[in-house]
């Protein structure tokens, strides 16, 4: 029998306008999708008659250990179908696709990797935040947070404190605190600007600001959960001037529905409820979770109650339409 092949994607940032042409057209042509939890659902729409099996991971709870996603990859390719492992950001940052190189490899099973866009970049990118910016930054470091309080952990946070202008951390919101306290207790500044970026790319972004020595209390007041990209150092601060994501190209100071979450200043774009807005550095995290649970509450038919109900009926059509997909990875993805 014709052994097939294996392409590992990278499904970029979020926004499926992201993903890169070599990407999109191995997609179209696969037989066979494994995708993760983070893969927005209207790539798999591209290839309609590839049978979608979810390998999707979150916190704690894996839909699917590695050692049997590599497995599959292989039986697939050995049966002779076209198999594309889809991955959110790029595959081989943090997405253990090495891993699954390495398994195609031992197995004598032919792969390409097709880099995708990574949201340490794009998430920052989508909040204006430059990582290097000529006279504020000119070295950046992308970490995982995932290790943060382990007993083995792999980050010397120690060396990465005053090592690089600007940090970016992936999967890190849950260690957020402990993170902080790293950083500062090994000589970061207490005021250095962080930006917590969450669904970055996405008409779910949210900004939410503040100063390292003070980002976990907001992060918990705000109750933001992953997926979030952490961005420390002083470049954070350009955000307030060049936010662009969810602007009128027409009039760049406005942004539509435009929603003050304790602003003070310079206001950064972000979307609440599904509704875009704004905030700033010096913003309350509290203030935006009050407003989210006004816009909740039932009230006038207003045009904002009308745009609240609508982002969730479109998240729920979303939700309804994953293959494959158990309740509980549809929950956080929505």
């Amino acid at each position: 029998m014709r052994i097939g092949s294996v392409a590992l994607i990278g499904a970029g940032p979020g926004d499926p306008g992201l993903i890169t042409v070599r990407g999109l057209a191995l997609l179209r042509r696969a037989e066979v999708i494994v995708y993760d939890r983070l893969v927005d659902r209207r790539l798999l729409r591209e290839a309609r008659r590839a049978r979608r099996i979810f390998a999707g991971k979150a916190s704690g709870d894996h839909a699917l250990p590695q050692d049997e996603i590599n497995a599959l990859l292989v039986e697939h390719a050995r049966r002779g179908r076209r198999v594309v492992r889809l991955k959110g950001g790029d595959p081989f940052v943090f997405g253990r696709g090495g891993e699954e190189a390495e398994a195609l490899t031992a197995a004598g099973v032919p792969f390409e990797v097709v880099p995708g866009v990574s949201a340490a970049v794009a998430a920052p990118a989508y909040a204006g935040i430059p990582l290097t910016h000529r006279g504020v930054a000119s070295s950046f470091a992308v970490v995982t947070g995932h290790e943060c309080g382990k007993d083995r952990e792999r980050v010397d946070w120690a060396r990465l404190a005053t090592a690089v202008d600007t940090l970016v951390v992936l999967m890190g919101v849950v260690a957020l605190p402990r993170i902080a306290r790293e950083l500062l207790a090994h000589g970061r500044a207490p005021e250095t600007p962080v930006a917590l970026v969450r669904w970055g790319t996405t008409e779910r972004q949210v900004v939410l600001t503040g100063r390292l020595d003070e980002i976990g209390a907001r992060a918990r007041a705000a109750r933001l959960e992953s997926p979030v990209v952490i961005v420390i150092g002083d470049v954070v601060a350009l955000g307030a001037r060049l936010a662009w994501f969810g602007r009128d190209a027409r009039r760049p100071d406005v942004t539509p529905a435009a929603i003050r979450i304790g602003c003070r200043g310079p206001c950064i774009p972000v979307v609440v409820a599904g509704l875009p807005g704004v905030a700033s550095p010096g913003g309350s995290a509290a203030g935006a979770v009050r407003i989210v649970a006004a816009l909740r509450r039932p009230g006038p038919n207003t045009s904002a109650d009308r745009s609240v109900r609508t982002a969730a009926a479109r998240t729920r059509a979303r939700a309804g339409a994953c293959d494959r997909m158990p309740a509980r990875f549809r929950s956080a993805r929505a």
